[in-house]
């Protein structure tokens, strides 16, 4: 596999951007995807010990990976502690 790869390359050098920017674009999503199960409140990965971790996130919890109009500093908790 590795070699026929090397030999396309070798003729045709316009596929190198091609392939760098699919390792690339792989690359991303995967780090996203494991960003999501990991970072993600409502994701639960210990069922025993702490069934509902997203009881535990305060109100200033930034959970997005990025927010246009939220401001998470300035939010105050609207709910009773369970």
């Amino acid at each position: 596999m590795l070699s026929t790869l090397s030999k396309q390359l070798r003729t045709h050098p316009a596929l190198i951007p091609l392939l760098v920017f699919l390792g690339g674009g792989t690359a991303m999503s995967l780090l996203y995807l494991a960003r999501l199960a990991l970072r993600n409140p409502d994701v639960c990965w210990d069922r025993k010990n702490n069934p509902e971790p997203w009881n535990k996130l305060g109100p200033t919890y930034q959970y997005k990976f990025y927010s246009v109009e939220t401001d998470y500093s300035k939010l105050k908790k609207q709910g009773p502690d369970f």
